[in-house]
Formats: C-alpha cells, sequence, structure tokens
C-alpha cells in the first residue's frame, strides 16, 4: 500500500553497508505523520500533500542543511500535508538496494519516494545531479519527465542551482528559484485543491496550474530554439501553453522574524559536517561581489531583527542541545547590528559552555571585539578571511574592496591579540587574471607571516592558504566571461606552489590547499550549461559517476568522454559552454528565468570589471539600479532596530 513503511526490507541490509546509521531516522526533533493526516473532502477526495525533500548529497553533507531542514518544518507544521527528508546512499547501499530490489526510501517513515506527491530536490550546487538520477532509478521513477504518468510524483528542482535548471530540463517536471517558504506553502494549497477537484486531468493538469502561478518553471511547457552556430534564438512558451508566463519570477521572503524556522532544528543521528545549531541572521547580500552568484541572487539584504535572532538562540539550543550556535548568512558581520548580538548572546550564556561561530569573515568588516564575543564562551579556534584575488589589481576586477593594508593591519590585530592561526581564502581563474596575480597570493601570505610573527614575538604563527577555481555563474556580471581550462589552473596553481616552498624561512608556516581545474570544467558545464547537456548527465550516469563532489569519487576522464558521446554530431562542446566568452546579445539559457536582477545592469557591471572599476554596497549608498527592489517589490531591510537583546540575565 502506498505510504508502508520499507523498514522490514530494508534492516537485513544494514549489517553489510557502512555508516548503516545513517539510514536509520529517528533523529530528535524529526516527524513522521500519519499518511492521510490531511483527512478526506465531502466527495470522498483524500486531500493530504505529500512532500519528499532530498538533499542530493549524502546524509552527513545533508541533514544540517537550512534550507531542508527549515521547508521540512514549516510543511510539517500544517495539518494537512506532510513531508519527509531522504539524502543520497552510498554506492554499497545502491548495490545492496538494487540486489534486494529496495526502492529509494525517506529516513523518517523509511517510505518509498515514489509514493509521495512531490519529490523536492534542494541543489546548492551543480555536482549533485547525477545523484538525483540514482534517486530517481532507485524509486523506480522514470528519469525523464515526458514519460511518467499519474502514479510518479512532481519532480521539483530547488536551491541555487535552479536558477539554471536546463541542463536537467529532461528529468525534473518543474523549478522554483528563490526563497521556498513561501512557495512550497502555495504548491501545497494548489495540489490539495486539484486533488479535492477529483485530479482532473491528472499530472498534465496539476502541471499547467503550477505554471500558472509565475512562480513555478515547468521545463515542459517552454519550447528552446537555436541557431545553425549553436547558440540559443530564444525560450518561449509552447503553442498549447495558455497563461504561462514568458518570464518565470523568483520567490523572495520579508520580515525573516515572521519566519523563525527551524524552531526545532534536527539532530544527526550519524557524525556530520555542522555539529551545530545554525540561525540565519539575515538573507541577502549588496557587497556586489562579482563572482558571487549567492549575493546577486538572493538581493535584497534582509537583517532578522537582534531579539528574533535571541529567541530562535534561546529556542534552539533549548531543543537541541548543542553547544555551539552559528551566526549564518553571506556576510555574518555586516548585519548592522553583530556587535549587539554577539555581546548579547555571549553575556546571556556567560560560564556555560555555549560558543558562537560566524562563517569566514570580511577583512573590513573584523574587529577584536567582535573575536572576543565570539570566543568568549567557546574555544579560540583559527580566523578565516576571504581577501579572494592575490593582487588589488584582480580584486578591484572582481569588486573585493580590500586592500594589502587592510588585510595586514587585521591580521597584525589578530595575532597581536592571541590568535596564532590565520586562513585565508583565494580563487584562480578570475577574469583577466595573469600569473603574476596568483603569484601575489604567495607574497601576501608570507608577509601575513612576517606580520604575525613581528605583533606577537612567537614563531609558530601559521597561514594557510586555501584556493578554490573560479566558475562563471548564471545571474552574475560574470556569466558572459570565458572560464579559465583545467590545464592552465593546473600550471598556474604549480607556480604558485612552486613560489611558496621557495623561502625556507617559512617552511611549514604557510600551508597551500587547492583544487585542481578539472572538477571546475564539470561545474562550468553544469553551470551554464543548457538542455543540451542533459544527455551529458545521463550518459555520465549510466557510465557509473555518482557523489561528483566527492575528490574520491570524481572522475573527469569519464565526464569528457561522455561529452564526446553527447555532443557527437552537434555544434557545441564543453569548451563552448566552458571557456568561450559569450557576447552581450547572446540569449542565454536562463534568460526566461527572472532573478530580479536587470540584464542591462549585470552587462555594466561586466564592463566595470574589464575597466577595474569599484562599485559600492547599496545598503549604505544611493540606488545602483540593478533591478531587483522595484522589481520585485521588495526593499533592503537593514537595523539598527535599537532594542537590546533579552533577558539580561545570565543563564
Amino acid at each position: 500500500m502506498p505510504g508502508e513503511s520499507l523498514f522490514h526490507e530494508l534492516e537485513p541490509l544494514l549489517e553489510s553497508v557502512s555508516k548503516p546509521i545513517q539510514y536509520v531516522g529517528g533523529e530528535l526533533n524529526s516527524t513522521v505523520k500519519d499518511w492521510q493526516c490531511g483527512g478526506y473532502g465531502p466527495d470522498g477526495q483524500e486531500l493530504t500533500t505529500r512532500w519528499a525533500l532530498m538533499y542530493p548529497d549524502a546524509y552527513e553533507v545533508g541533514v544540517p542543511n537550512q534550507g531542508v531542514m527549515i521547508l521540512y518544518e514549516v510543511l510539517n507544521e500544517r495539518d494537512d500535508a506532510l513531508a519527509e527528508r531522504t539524502y543520497a546512499v552510498w554506492p554499497d547501499m545502491e548495490q545492496a538496494m538494487r540486489t534486494a530490489g529496495v526502492a529509494q526510501f525517506t529516513v523518517d517513515g523509511h517510505r518509498s519516494i515514489r509514493d509521495f506527491d512531490v519529490l523536492g530536490m534542494s541543489f546548492s550546487t551543480e555536482l549533485g545531479y547525477t545523484n538525483m538520477l540514482t534517486a530517481l532509478d532507485l524509486g523506480g521513477i522514470p528519469l525523464h519527465a515526458v514519460d511518467r504518468t499519474d502514479e510518479d510524483p512532481i519532480v521539483l528542482a530547488g536551491g541555487h542551482a535552479a536558477f539554471n535548471p536546463e541542463p536537467i530540463a529532461d528529468f525534473i517536471d518543474a523549478a522554483v528559484i528563490g526563497d521556498g517558504e513561501q512557495a512550497v506553502l502555495t504548491i501545497t494549497e494548489l495540489i490539495k485543491a486539484w486533488k479535492s477537484e477529483g485530479r482532473p486531468g491528472g499530472r498534465a493538469e496539476l502541471l499547467l496550474r503550477l505554471a500558472r502561478t509565475g512562480g513555478v518553471y515547468v521545463p515542459s511547457l517552454y519550447d528552446v530554439a537555436y541557431l545553425p552556430d549553436g547558440r540559443i534564438q530564444r525560450v518561449a512558451p509552447s503553442a498549447d501553453a495558455a497563461g504561462v508566463p514568458w518570464r518565470v519570477s523568483k520567490h523572495t521572503v520579508m520580515d525573516l522574524d515572521e519566519w523563525p524556522y527551524p524552531k526545532q532544528p534536527l539532530v544527526p543521528l550519524a557524525e556530520s559536517v555542522h555539529e551545530r545549531m545554525s540561525v540565519e541572521i539575515f538573507r541577502g547580500c549588496t557587497r556586489g561581489c562579482r563572482f558571487c552568484q549567492a549575493g546577486m541572487i538572493t538581493r535584497p539584504v534582509r537583517e532578522r531583527s537582534i531579539t528574533g535572532i535571541g529567541e530562535m538562540v534561546e529556542k534552539g539550543l533549548a531543543a537541541t542541545g548543542f553547544e555551539e550556535v552559528g551566526l549564518l548568512s553571506l556576510s555574518s558581520a555586516d548585519h548592522s547590528e553583530i556587535a549587539e548580538v554577539t555581546k548579547g548572546l555571549a553575556d546571556r550564556y556567560e560560564g556555560t559552555q555555549t560558543g558562537l561561530s560566524l562563517p569566514s569573515t570580511r577583512v573590513d568588516a573584523f574587529n577584536i571585539d567582535l573575536a572576543n564575543e565570539l570566543t568568549r564562551n567557546g574555544r579560540r579556534s583559527g580566523l578565516t578571511f576571504a581577501p579572494e584575488g592575490g593582487s588589488e589589481r584582480i580584486r578591484k576586477v572582481i569588486n573585493k574592496m580590500v586592500s594589502e593594508d587592510d588585510l595586514i593591519r587585521t591580521v597584525a590585530a589578530a595575532y597581536g591579540a592571541g590568535w596564532r592561526q590565520v586562513k585565508l581564502y583565494f580563487m584562480c581563474g578570475l577574469p583577466t587574471e595573469t600569473d603574476e596575480d596568483v603569484l601575489r597570493i604567495a607574497d601576501l601570505a608570507k608577509r601575513v607571516i612576517d606580520t604575525g610573527r613581528k605583533v606577537s614575538g612567537r614563531r609558530d604563527i601559521r597561514c594557510t592558504v586555501s584556493i578554490g577555481g573560479f566558475v562563471p555563474k548564471p545571474h552574475t556580471p560574470f556569466q558572459w566571461c570565458a572560464q579559465l581550462g583545467a590545464e592552465e589552473t593546473d600550471e598556474r596553481l604549480q607556480k604558485l606552489k612552486d613560489a611558496l616552498r621557495s623561502d625556507k624561512r617559512y617552511g611549514s608556516a604557510i600551508g597551500l590547499r587547492y583544487h585542481d581545474g578539472e572538477p571546475g570544467i564539470v561545474e562550468g558545464l553544469l553551470s551554464r550549461g543548457d538542455r543540451r547537456v542533459g544527455r551529458v548527465i545521463e550518459t555520465v550516469w549510466r557510465e557509473g559517476a555518482r557523489f561528483d563532489g566527492w575528490s574520491e569519487h570524481f572522475s573527469y576522464d569519464r565526464w569528457m568522454r561522455a561529452a564526446d558521446a553527447a555532443f557527437a554530431g552537434e555544434t557545441v562542446d564543453v569548451a563552448w559552454y566552458t571557456t568561450r566568452e559569450r557576447g552581450e546579445s547572446e540569449v542565454l539559457p536562463w534568460d526566461h528565468l527572472d532573478s530580479g536582477l536587470d540584464k542591462d545592469w549585470l552587462w555594466e557591471d561586466w564592463q566595470d570589471s574589464l575597466d577595474e572599476t569599484e562599485v559600492e554596497d547599496c545598503r549604505w549608498t544611493p540606488c545602483f539600479d540593478c533591478g531587483v527592489c522595484p522589481q520585485m517589490n521588495t526593499e533592503i531591510q537593514v537595523g539598527p532596530t535599537g532594542k537590546k537583546l533579552l533577558p539580561l540575565s545570565v543563564v
């Protein structure tokens, strides 16, 4: 029967696979609801809307994900809806499930994902696409949307990668771009109404209704025409898709205090990548870093109030027992009341084991008072800063307005106040970058060590340089630029490595971590690809690709073989999608998906980058006409509120 638990079939497999605890479920604050929790309408139609929410990576990566956790709670608060979670299974479990005939299951009720109304996929990276195909196949759901029947769930994509869902258009039924909280409730209401009417028109009618809302993209209702040279001519609603908009809008949640989720965060049974309780202190970023898709697509900035943050921390700690609180956002130290937030929380939890943490801190937002509050009740670990570019010239190109002197002053303050280790994050392959720009990273790291030794009077000073490959992303000013090839990236990184190792005065004081160029090319293919890339994804999956975000599972050669096979006879290839620069007039695969950003403004910012022109943060300056606020009917929401973090008494 639909909704029955598969645990009796799953349990015998657990003793033969690694980390079996990740498949068991039953975490603190997890939810298993009755399959018919929504009841029946007057005509006997069942009214429950059922969601299977998937983070397409391993349990240890997916279970702390804030996006999935929020939607899980928002949906399960409704009496007429239920939500359960599923994650990618490791290859040993996949093989065991195939042998035993066990379907892809949820970890909450151990129900088959095919029994649900919606299978919602949250993609924070494109490298999870092959894991999606594994889940569909294990779940008995046809890989291609066109082959699905009324018995199959609606496969819905969300997350940052969904801002260009074209490479997976063949495999998904729909996509939602932007914030999910209100979107999933709207979809739930629509499905409930469709069910109460007796499911008229089947899944085709349901998809049409979703598309007509203007906030759900249904790829099958849009036709793509191509030019002879391979470029897109246009993307338009199909002739039989009456009422479907030409452009699909992103969802934006305003007033985060009205959405204090998660209220009861999940506590993983197995070790996960983040062993902490997290609170999103604001959403969006207007710093204008030109490489940063997350900052561009989440505009405008919306701060959670200081009292809202305090209430979430208090309730979350009580519900979980965690001893660390992560204050999350794209640039947490930019919260207008971050000093009051951190001091208030440190005061409140004085004398306890509760520590505070921020993600990597902007060089120009860091100060010792802030750092001391963060470590008052916790462990003093290393500090992470992200200059991104090695030279001041390249930092102007990417609009990272941090000078070398700014960085040196900041690390001097940190080392002088007792810190011994600093981590610096950079990118390789940025537009207009030269070898010299990258070699400046070595000079900067050496100067950091010299500064630390001087101000602290000690020799045990450490600096770790971490390098990520730059991948151009949709809806950013760099969406038109050429990506640096894999071989060129590796050659440039080797020169940096040689420069760091050439001076024995620094020896083990400077650590270097980097990714080679090959995974970045595959990510670039998927991030800026169109529907033709779907054939590559399916081909490489059939050849065994799984967990492409994990270096031990990734195979560049397998991806290139799949691309050669999929693009045979086409005018496009991997280089066409990655290392080719686009022109201003080219129709981009995601142009019909409206992030709120004006394309002309993005192009102007791209030209500004080539001129090394910097643009200020519009939170504190006049508007730069990016288009988001008027187009989305939104506005920047920042404090200060002037309120204090209560209660003032020590816990």
